[in-house]
């Protein structure tokens, strides 16, 4: 198979030469000529972020290229193609389709979740050290800037409360600490001024204060300032004026954005909101049983309900300290990591770290969560959450540290990006909830298989995690399509989970405000179970779990679809040997 990576230029004068003359191009060329084109960046004549303006107009561009794309696709024919070109083909349709979705639906004027927005991580900015006098100048350039990137971002949030795509207000009952954490009195205890408070020592003196003296000015009026002027937006413009409805089916067209939602996180056309609402009323059901299996196990006296207020208040089930916390979900990675190669043929190259989720953005962050990166220098990390330590229930943390890290996220993330350079880059960058977070959900249960959970409290957390992510299938219909309050949605979280109440809530807001997201995990989770029962009755003694894990991970991020198709081709395969 060809390399893609210096492809394009090549292909590009191929393609001139031989365009009135189809035979002469094969159809392994043609698809590599349109994958040349997608992930060759279009260069615009203005900034697309520049303003509102450009932005639609950027957004608009990208989907006529889209379908101009999609077009050219369709015409390249399959017969000829290996089986990861067809991998490539498909996935590339996929992606162009989204891209047309999302300006149909007008997302890009919607850039906001409770847990996502272009305030949050601004801050960040200021944990930088800097080295030199370069650096020093750059750093102040950048917070010069911070006036238009805050404006541009707050005419984006503005345009989407007047077409009707904005956030309720009822999800962000607990939002004024993100902006009024930096609106201080005293300068010098700004995130912002941080740099300034440790300039390198091989500055002169006389450099120095004029650096301090221009900081003052500019991180009052560049950053403390700027986040008052967020302040006021978000309390007198976006909150009193967004949707008033708790779910998109509210809004024009909602039932139909909503449903292209379902179809965008479940890679799938074949589901609708009803069909998703009652897979996750039979999957609580029969988890809800394996549960009761587990609280008889343990002989406790008392209902569901009991069991569940037991595991909420005692003090056994909770970290004292942020290290114990850390401690163990470090030590349930290890023993996780010595497991694998009995499970895998391939392992990544890159190592992971568990570290504490930052302090800027915990309090309103889920338990925890796997951080990538691309950088060949790098490690992943699996973030723990050490805020509000008793919420942090201890027998959670094998089933989470399983889905975040090894053998879940950060194993199959690594070995996306470790793909082969004859995987077109669009693919080693590419992740699709179903596929990913349905592979995640999948390795809470291979986690038992592996001996993970020592006591029946870890098992139940298991338990709890798998039914968390079938109650998602439920809540997220009930949001979106069946008119649920976020009290419904709270009181059926509360009383089917063992998750904390402050967790409960803050889940909740996530789901309200990214509609379609949280049923991606069952569902995806579902269709590998599925395939890998349908591989074990079938091949029986010739079943392999590392061929058929081989087989899951082998082409990367793939829909759903594919996925069945590469797991009976394996099959096939593996019974003709």
């Amino acid at each position: 198979m060809k390399s893609y990576k210096f492809l394009g230029i090549f292909l590009l004068i191929g393609f001139l030469s031989c365009k009135n003359n189809p035979s002469s191009e094969s159809s392994s060329d043609a698809l590599a000529m349109v994958i040349a084109k997608h992930e060759t960046k279009i260069k615009h004549e203005f900034d697309p972020y520049q303003s509102l303006e450009n932005t639609n107009k950027f957004y608009q561009l990208e989907a006529e290229n889209a379908q101009n794309l999609i077009d050219e696709l369709q015409n390249v024919s399959t017969k000829d193609l290996s089986e990861s070109e067809k991998i490539s083909r498909d996935l590339l349709l996929f992606v162009l389709q989204d891209k047309i979705d999302r300006n149909t639906y007008k997302m890009h004027l919607n850039p906001m979740t409770n847990e996502i927005a272009f305030h949050l991580n601004l801050g960040n900015m200021g944990n930088k050290k800097l080295k030199n006098k370069e650096e020093v100048k750059n750093y102040l350039k950048q917070l010069e800037n911070l006036p238009k990137k805050i404006n541009y971002n707050l005419s984006l949030l503005k345009a989407g409360v007047e077409a009707g795509v904005s956030q309720p207000k009822e999800a962000y009952s607990n939002y004024t600490f993100t902006y009024d954490k930096h609106i201080v009195s005293d300068i010098t205890k700004s995130e912002f001024y941080k740099p300034f408070l440790n300039l390198p020592s091989n500055l002169s003196e006389e450099f120095k204060d004029s650096v301090l003296a221009i900081a003052n000015v500019s991180v009052q009026q560049n950053a403390i300032n700027q986040y008052k002027k967020i302040k006021t937006f978000f309390e007198d413009d976006y909150f009193p004026n967004t949707r008033k409805g708790l779910g998109v089916g509210t809004i024009e067209n909602g039932k139909e954005f909503y449903q292209n939602r379902i179809n965008f996180y479940t890679t799938s056309t074949q589901y609708t909101a009803d069909d998703i609402h009652n897979i996750g009323l039979k999957e609580v059901a029969r988890i809800k049983a394996e549960m009761q299996k587990t609280i008889d196990e343990l002989g406790f006296k008392g209902s569901f309900a009991d069991f569940i207020q037991f595991l909420r208040t005692d003090e056994q089930f909770y970290p004292k300290t942020a290290k114990e916390l850390l401690m163990f979900a470090r030590d349930v990675a290890k023993r996780i990591d010595a497991e694998l190669p009995k499970y895998f043929k391939t392992l990544p190259r890159k190592p992971y770290g568990v570290v504490p989720v930052p302090a800027a953005i915990a309090p309103n962050y889920t338990a925890g969560r796997y951080s990538g990166t691309n950088s060949e220098t790098k490690a992943g990390f699996y973030w723990v959450n050490t805020y509000n330590l008793p919420s942090r229930t201890l027998y959670t943390i094998p089933a989470l540290t399983a889905h975040e890290a090894v053998p879940g996220h950060h194993l199959q993330k690594s070995l996306n990006d470790e793909l082969p350079e004859t995987i077109p880059a669009f693919r080693r960058n590419l992740y699709l909830s179903a596929y990913g977070e349905g592979w995640a959900l999948y390795t809470e249960t291979l986690a038992d298989e592996m001996g993970i959970y020592t006591t029946p409290y870890e098992k139940f957390g298991k338990y709890t995690y798998e039914m968390w992510r079938a109650c998602r299938l439920v809540v997220d219909t009930g949001i979106h399509a069946k008119g649920w309050s976020r009290q419904e949605v709270i009181d059926y979280m509360a009383s089917n989970t063992a998750l904390s109440i402050h967790e409960v809530t803050t889940e909740t807001d996530r789901y309200i405000t990214w509609p379609g997201q949280a049923i991606s995990y069952k569902i995806g989770e579902i269709k590998i179970r599925e395939l890998r029962a349908k591989a074990e009755k079938e091949l029986q003694e010739k079943f392999n779990i590392r061929e058929f894990h081989e087989t899951i991970l082998g082409e990367g991020t793939v829909t759903l679809s594919i996925l069945e198709n590469r797991v009976n081709n394996y099959i096939k395969n593996t019974l003709n040997e």
